[in-house]
């Protein structure tokens, strides 16, 4: 929501404000808070109605081209039981909307499996959608060797085809490459955006063990489902391909959290598709008998139950502080002030605008911190100098710091504990 207010006062991503959200998903908050402002239900409205689009699509999808000996709602069902995993995937991420347009990815190389001629259209589509999302999420760029290889070894692309299909790919990106090159912000969009959430710092919500617990059930009944579809189940030979193309994507879908800059529980999100249709398979190949019975209802209430329980402990426990945001009471003192956060606890926001450029705490972090480069220094003054923010929260020392190397700056700023008063 920040991010997009920001962007209603007419900055520009990467080039006046410092993060590495993808320039669609950046582009789609300006539009929803040019619409809706800060309305946090709202967003978690527009949410559930995306999960509802990905679970109605990947429903007809299977139907449509025949994934299962009958026609069944099973998949929507568990798609919407996957979705209840954790507390963050039903909120308005960038992982979320991406993994939107890789599921209509998915639907048109599905579409290969079952037309005996060229399909001109649908190679580019997907090579599009795949496009689309990595403009969203970058660690979704893990569609285009997923893309490249499934389109030559499952789908029997042609060279015609395969070149049609990578090209299709890069017209999104090339777009965006474009745009920011056009307001002069090309490097700062390869930078931000592509390099340092890579080659930078981890942002560590949450351990790989965290990441396991709440994965382990959808996991241990997808590979059930891999299984029975691959030992037990007789296949056609368009479900078969469709298995090998639902198989690989999930080893690269699950591959995508070693591109991740954010380590938290939505980041697999993208793998939800994969695991719908080998637990479906499951559950449509295994209907009748007590075993069957009690699993499925393990799989209905326990993974809703887990999650739930998991984020009462970590809540307790204080472990998400720096992920969820929870009002307190020192969050006062920012009310109605213009604010600056160099730290995690974004709740300083609440009732405040935030200034400056420098939105992520961790990129501004090494801006700030950057002292031998002259020109970040002087455009961080001349940004303390246009936008005064009236509050700046100071978690661990970076402004201090800042303040000592620019005497000019200090001078207008008065010190109480971890927080800096403009002084009028």
């Amino acid at each position: 929501m920040l991010l997009g207010e920001r962007m209603a006062e007419g900055k520009h991503m990467y080039k006046d404000i410092l993060d590495d959200t993808g320039p669609l998903a950046a582009g789609t908050y300006w539009l929803f808070h040019l619409f809706f402002g800060r309305s946090i239900m709202v967003y978690k409205i527009l949410a559930c109605l995306i999960i509802f689009v990905q679970l109605f699509y990947l429903n007809s999808l299977f139907i449509r081209y025949k994934s299962f000996d009958e026609n069944t709602y099973i998949p929507a069902f568990v798609v919407l039981i996957l979705y209840s995993s954790s507390f963050d995937l039903l909120t308005l991420s960038p992982a979320l909307m991406g993994s939107t347009f890789i599921v209509f990815a998915i639907g048109q190389l599905f579409s290969q499996t079952v037309l005996q001629k060229e399909g001109s259209d649908s190679v580019l589509l997907a090579g599009m959608f795949g496009g689309i999302a990595i403009c969203f999420h970058f660690p979704l760029v893990v569609f285009l060797p997923y893309l490249i290889l499934a389109g030559v070894v499952i789908s029997s692309f042609s060279f015609r085809q395969l070149l049609l299909s990578i090209v299709g790919y890069f017209i999104p990106l090339s777009i965006c490459l474009l745009y920011y090159f056009w307001i002069d912000a090309l490097p700062e969009f390869i930078v931000e955006y592509i390099l340092t959430g890579r080659l930078g710092e981890v942002y560590v919500h949450m351990t790989y063990r965290d990441l396991l617990l709440l994965y382990l059930t959808p996991f241990f009944f997808g590979v059930i489902g891999v299984f029975i579809s691959s030992l037990f189940k007789s296949l056609t030979i368009n479900q078969q391909k469709q298995l090998q193309l639902m198989l690989i994507f999930l080893v690269f879908a699950v591959a995508s959290i070693f591109l991740v800059n954010r380590r938290t529980p939505y980041q697999l999100l993208v793998v939800i598709p994969s695991l719908t249709y080998f637990i479906s398979m499951f559950f449509i190949t295994s209907k009748s008998g007590f075993i069957p019975k009690i699993f499925s209802w393990i799989f209905v209430l326990g993974i809703p139950l887990f999650g739930i329980s998991w984020w009462s402990v970590k809540n307790n426990q204080n472990e998400l502080a720096d992920y969820v945001i929870v009002e307190k009471q020192e969050h006062e003192i920012s009310k109605g002030k213009t604010t600056l956060v160099l730290g995690n606890d974004l709740g300083f926001y609440t009732h405040a605008s935030q200034v400056t450029p420098y939105l992520n705490y961790y990129i501004s972090r090494e801006v700030l911190a950057d002292f031998e480069d002259f020109q970040d220094m002087a455009s961080a003054y001349r940004n303390f100098l246009e936008e005064k923010p009236e509050l700046v929260v100071d978690e661990d020392g970076v402004f201090r710091n800042l303040l000592e190397r620019i005497p000019l700056l200090k001078e207008r700023y008065r010190k109480s504990g971890k927080f800096y008063f403009l002084e009028d």
